[in-house]
């Protein structure tokens, strides 16, 4: 059933409809104590447009959940290479489940491919990975959630204005604080979804006159379809091809930045494992999440707009995969990818790349694109296969 807010928030909500017009970052500050802050929210809701009356309802009751922040920081699945990352999250069943969903729901996926663009097997994987296809949505009070992680002082500015467009879900009798729940970030729905994208790129895919991410599929891949477009999609185009390198590559040519024509790719002796790499222009990045010695894909443009979806190189990476798998590529070539470093090696490259001027976004243990961009510079320093993939060789090195 779609969801229904409580009738006395809800009659309070709707006598007082808003549009709240969000800043790129609201003007209350982390930290201190919890209460003023979730005063000063309710105060910059109402100067930025809300109805007082909204804004006290929707604020009352609303408390710090530190098993948000326990989740924020615990977050080490992000830290395994890409081969155990994806295997521990590409399973038989997440396969056959993804080719049944796109049976059932056959009618939407060919509504979002019109409409939209975006593949089946795109918005597929997404489902998956976020929700097991709509069965694991979470559990969290999400207005919680939202002040707890826009409180922290860990990413603020992320957090504070989705809590602004959550009064405005509120509003429209879309959101109720006591009862809506998700994942611990706040995404709601499906396809896991911030109130901010909700308000933007919400969808009625079933045309029952409501946007119910958490209980209609065609709600929630249809917002799911529209968000990705919004982000950029471009139809017709490819995302991720695995390939093959010719013996002695240059692998300093890899990596998330620059990039070139697929023709010159195709010159340098890159060839795609199934089918073929694209038009002779299109743009293309060649990427080796594990190193040389393990998988290698050509990326293109639609690659960066997962990264729009979730930041995680890792993640990405995966997602992008198996969404090229649901469309029927084969299993990635393993090869004999090199295992990465510890949690504390991780950090101590960080610690000494950074002492050398490189900027790599925090000592998190996290090999991200910053990093990975610094370890390749280093790598082309010390004449070694410039793979970004860090080593303890490198370390050594270093």
């Amino acid at each position: 059933m779609p969801f229904r807010p409580s009738w006395t928030r809800l009659s309070t909500a709707l006598a007082a409809l808003v549009v709240i017009t969000l800043p790129a970052a609201a003007s209350v500050s982390c930290g201190g104590s919890f209460d003023a802050f979730r005063a000063a929210m309710e105060r910059d809701a109402v100067a930025r447009g809300a109805d007082p009356r909204v804004a006290a309802q929707f604020f009352d009751g609303v408390r710090r959940d530190p098993a948000v922040i326990r989740a924020d920081r615990a977050q080490d699945i992000f830290q395994l290479p890409f081969v155990d990352f994806s295997r521990r999250l590409i399973s038989r069943s997440r396969i056959e489940n993804g080719r049944r969903n796109a049976e059932r729901h056959d009618s939407i996926f060919n509504r979002v491919a019109a409409d939209y663009g975006i593949p089946r097997g795109v918005l597929l994987a997404f489902w998956a990975f976020e929700t097991d296809y709509g069965a694991v949505q979470g559990d969290y009070n999400t207005v919680n959630a939202l002040m707890t992680l826009a409180h922290d002082c860990r990413r603020p500015d992320l957090f504070r204005p989705q809590v602004l467009s959550a009064v405005e879900l509120f509003a429209r009798g879309d959101l109720d604080p006591d009862r809506t729940t998700g994942a611990w970030a706040g995404e709601i729905g499906m396809v896991q979804m911030l109130p901010s994208d909700i308000l933007e790129h919400g969808r009625d895919g079933d045309g029952d006159g409501r946007v119910s991410l958490k209980s209609s599929p065609e709600d929630a891949l249809l917002s799911g379809a529209a968000m990705l477009a919004g982000y950029g999609w471009r139809p017709g185009e490819p995302w991720l091809r695995e390939v093959t390198v010719p013996e002695g590559f240059d692998w300093a040519l890899s990596g998330l930045d620059g990039g070139r024509p697929v023709a010159e790719w195709v010159a340098l002796g890159v060839a795609a494992r199934q089918g073929d790499l694209g038009p002779a222009d299109l743009q293309a990045r060649l990427l080796v999440p594990q190193g040389r010695r393990g998988p290698v894909f050509l990326a293109y443009p639609n690659l960066d707009v997962f990264f729009e979806w979730n930041q995680s190189f890792v993640y990405v990476m995966t997602a992008a995969y198996f969404a090229t798998r649901l469309e029927g590529a084969p299993v990635y070539l393993a090869g004999d990818a090199e295992l990465g470093l510890s949690d504390a090696e991780m950090r101590l490259l960080q610690e000494k790349l950074a002492a050398r001027g490189h900027d790599v976004g925090g000592i998190d243990g996290i090999l991200g694109a910053m990093t990975r961009a610094a370890v390749q510079a280093e790598q082309e320093r010390l004449g070694l296969p410039a793979d970004a993939w860090p080593t303890r060789e490198l370390l050594d090195r270093l």
